[in-house]
């Protein structure tokens, strides 16, 4: 079966770690032999490098073209408005990449099914590419695009169109699934293929210590993962770390906007000390730091399904989340514990409770392998025979 993978949310040279998840789930897909696919990436134009603006810049670094798992990937540019372009970015993301896709499906003799990751812009832009262009379209949910951006009305209207078009929607959670539900979709257009977990990679270490004393553990340290962004939650978790025992440390692993406010609210309640920013890390990098922590915490106000909890977990790491999302799908007291308010002081607590009571790394690894890639890429299989039945 011929598919094109269709995401502004991919890897690629400039940004290797845009997208991971996407990229983690098509690896697996390809891995089947079931499928030929390209990846169209569309990135955003910018004329030049250019020191003034470095966030737009990266993207004019991207390579036109490149091979991911023996598949193709093409990166289209395409326009796009800051701020006032939101209502047409489907339209433009759907017009500039045409060329490419319509090139894919002519020089590989067809595509039978285009398959779309996040709903707006993505997903939109990917309804009206299939029916400019008479293909069948899948679309995945997988987070802010149904958890948020619903609440603008003219979005709203372009993701129902989307979703009426396409020919099977999926999210990659039961919470996202209920979105899509209450958007007036049909629960029968509608399944969960949630994202898994690389068992190989993310495990556990025959030598934690080791790892620990590499790294400059030294007590009880907490880890939060994610982009240094309000919705993550890490300025609740400095806060929450204030409140506790000061044998207690913070790392945080990632990067953003808000890692100067992160360290002034670190400062100012004063453990600066006990808190370790790790910047972003590589997937060997990462894999240490899971082990090395004692407990994983994820303060977000909203998830679709966070892959830090698997990857967390599948290295034996404990987690704690807030109760947002589908974190309450995967996360129960066996391996850690959900947080039903997102205010420093339940984060405190919760985490003392958690590191009081003390759970068995071995049993935290047996929980993650069953989230194993295995059922999501038979489900995508499945999916996709449905829609080449329903085009025949």
């Amino acid at each position: 079966m011929k598919i094109i993978t269709f995401s502004t949310l991919f890897p690629n040279a400039a940004n290797p770690q845009h997208g991971s998840f996407v990229a983690e789930r098509l690896k697996h897909l390809i891995e089947s032999g079931s499928v030929d696919a390209t990846v169209v990436a569309p990135v955003p134009w910018f004329p030049a490098a250019s020191s003034l603006f470095p966030e737009y810049s990266r993207w004019s670094m991207v390579p036109r073209a490149g091979v991911f798992e023996g598949a193709q990937v093409l990166h289209p540019r395409y326009p796009v408005i800051p701020k006032i372009g939101m209502s047409i970015a489907p339209a433009l993301l759907a017009l500039w990449t045409l060329r490419t896709i319509r090139r894919v499906i002519d020089e590989g003799g067809g595509v039978d099914v285009i398959d779309a990751h996040y709903f707006y812009p993505d997903g939109v832009a990917a309804a009206l590419l299939g029916r400019w262009l008479d293909r069948p379209v899948v679309i995945t949910g997988r987070g802010t695009d149904l958890n948020l951006i619903p609440q603008y009305r003219l979005p709203r209207s372009q993701i129902r169109w989307a979703a009426a078009q396409a020919t099977e929607l999926a999210t990659v959670s039961k919470s996202l699934r209920d979105v899509l539900i209450a958007l007036g979709v049909p629960e029968s257009k509608t399944c969960v293929l949630r994202n898994g977990v690389d068992l190989e990679v993310f495990a556990a270490s025959t030598d934690r210590m080791q790892i620990r004393a590499e790294l400059g553990v030294r007590g009880a340290s907490i880890l939060s993962v994610g982009n240094l962004v309000e919705l993550k939650g890490h300025h609740l978790v400095i806060k929450a770390l204030q409140s506790l025992p000061e044998d207690i440390e913070l790392r945080i692993a990632g990067e953003g906007p808000m890692e100067s406010s992160l360290r002034r609210i670190a400062r100012d309640r004063g453990v600066e000390n006990r808190v370790h920013f790790l910047g972003r890390l590589d997937r060997p990098a990462l894999v240490k730091a899971y082990n090395a922590a004692d407990l994983l915490v994820l303060a977000s106000s909203r998830e679709g399904m966070a892959n830090v909890l698997l990857e967390s977990m599948s290295c034996g790491t404990p987690v704690m989340a807030t109760k947002v999302g589908g974190s309450p799908e995967i996360v129960n007291d066996l391996v850690g514990g959900l947080v039903p308010e997102r205010e420093p002081g339940a984060l405190a607590l919760g985490i003392k409770r958690l590191l009081e009571r003390g759970i068995n790394r071995d049993v935290v690894r047996r929980y993650a392998e069953n989230f194993s890639w295995e059922a999501t890429t038979q489900g995508q299989l499945e999916m996709f025979e449905r829609v080449a039945q329903h085009k025949a």
